[in-house]
């Protein structure tokens, strides 16, 4: 059984406890690794020694050097692809379909991020525009803050790391990660990459262990100058209140709607949504969820999409044809479990799944669901969604709004008037049209409004975020 250590200071060390726990393989529920468990101590050396790597180094790295180390992290992920793909198919228990695309995509994160390091500018203001300004010139800065909290969720454990150190590196910060403690050895993976790739050593740390006792220190130390989550909306929340005077940037959970008008393309609008609701066993913050239909289309549509989910092939994620894998955990797929057989007995229906064999929960359609069944108005987090008709535009938006999230959205029309409504009137960071709502790329602002989160993600604007404005001002 292989360990994994911590990573800090450049080098793969133990915990200052000696403690190891194991990782769990969720198809089978048995362990296949184990990993360090870092301490309050640990935690201590890892932000001690990405202070030092930004102030000896980083910050007065010239940005054509840190876009070149970029370029070779991205070498290095690339050369270690099946590595981490073998990784990710273990700890995520996620299909070899979709683990090849995460591990892909880890490293095109480090490839944008040093095009980005090269673009980063600041401005110059016209100082004359004010009466009294002539003489003068302004100059607004863009410097990075030092050292970046990167945590981490279990469900992209590459991807989702990588969104927060790619950018972090491309500004000049360094960065302590804290993974999710059931998916901890990509951030591992990653963090030799780093240093591989020839970063001083301290650039990129990792830190294992629960969010009480690893996380909470993490957040706290006065040293670290952003704290960077992916998680849920509870968590975030409890983040936001322990960090006190720094930045951070959450992002959250949500029950994602996806809405198909009358007039859309039904078979384009059936295979987004399969995707968006069931790769992946929707765990992502972005899975399809709430499906809302037209009235005229409904019988349809629901005949085109339950076709889709029933094709979908769930089980083994080795097995090279598998849609459709276990969840994080059985824990998590009993939870999922017992909300099923909370709305059904409210009134809801099963159109198709509901089965689990330990944590593998069969793609399920419901429809007559309520808007209070936690099926509805909870983040699933699971290979669920609800179909739901809609007769009005007008009524779509209503029902897509009555949440108390809002980060990625889905409307599927031919109407250019329909599209740009929905556009303009979705309560949502972000919206798609004619794309379902799982869909996501690194090189455009990605983050939520209500509870589903603070600041943005992308590549581009992930910088901006961890970077400090300064004025400037000269006369002359």
């Amino acid at each position: 059984m292989q360990h994994y250590g911590l990573f800090i200071g450049g080098a793969e060390v133990e915990g200052a406890s000696g403690e190891r726990m194991p990782v769990i393989y969720p198809y089978t529920g048995e362990p296949f690794a184990t990993v360090s468990v870092a301490t309050a101590a640990d935690v201590d050396r890892a932000i001690a020694a990405a202070d030092r790597a930004f102030r000896t180094h980083l910050r007065d790295m010239p940005a054509h050097e840190r876009a070149r180390l970029l370029l070779r992290t991205a070498e290095a992920i690339a050369v270690h692809r099946e590595e981490f793909a073998t990784a990710i198919g273990y700890e995520a228990g996620k299909p070899v379909k979709d683990v090849a695309i995460e591990a892909g995509r880890g490293g095109e994160l480090f490839v944008l991020a040093a095009g980005e390091a090269r673009d980063l500018t600041g401005e110059v203001l016209p100082m004359d525009a004010i009466r009294g300004g002539e003489g003068r010139w302004g100059l607004v800065l863009r410097q990075p803050l030092g050292v970046i909290a990167a945590i981490g969720p279990f469900n992209a454990p590459l991807n989702l790391v990588a969104q927060k150190v790619a950018p972090a590196l491309a500004a000049g910060n360094s960065v302590v990660v804290k993974p999710a403690s059931k998916t901890p050895i990509a951030a591992v993976l990653l963090a030799r990459c780093i240093h591989e790739a020839g970063w001083p050593a301290g650039t990129c740390n990792v830190v294992i262990g629960p969010g009480a006792a690893v996380g909470d220190a993490l957040v706290a130390d006065p040293r670290v100058r952003m704290v960077s989550f992916t998680g849920g909306t509870e968590a975030g929340r409890r983040i936001h209140e322990r960090a006190g005077l720094k930045k951070v940037a959450l992002e959250l959970g949500s029950n994602a709607p996806n809405i198909v008008c009358a007039d859309a393309d039904l078979q384009r609008a059936v295979a987004a949504i399969t995707r968006s609701g069931f790769s992946s066993a929707g765990q992502q913050c972005i899975s399809a969820q709430r499906v809302y239909v037209q009235r005229p289309v409904l019988e349809r549509f629901t005949r085109l999409f339950l076709d889709a989910v029933a094709a979908l092939k769930v089980g083994d994620p080795f097995d090279p044809d598998c849609d459709v894998g276990p969840m994080i955990s059985e824990a998590e797929a009993r939870r999922v479990e017992s909300w099923i057989q909370d709305a059904v007995a409210g009134g809801a229906r099963v159109l198709i799944g509901g089965k689990r064999e330990g944590a593998l929960l069969w793609p399920t359609v419901l429809t007559d669901v309520q808007p209070s069944m936690k099926v509805q108005c909870e983040e699933v987090f699971a290979p669920v969604v609800t179909l739901t008709p809609f007769d009005t535009v007008d009524e779509a938006l209503a029902l897509a709004n009555a949440s108390r999230y809002g980060l990625q959205a889905a409307a599927f029309t031919n109407d250019l008037n329909t599209a740009l409504r929905f556009a303009r009137e979705l309560e949502s960071g972000c919206v798609w049209i004619n794309e379902g709502s799982r869909y996501r790329q690194d090189n455009y602002p990605f983050g939520g409004v209500k509870d589903s989160g603070l600041g943005r993600e992308g590549v581009k604007y992930a910088i901006q975020e961890m970077t400090e404005v300064k004025f400037v001002g000269i006369r002359t």
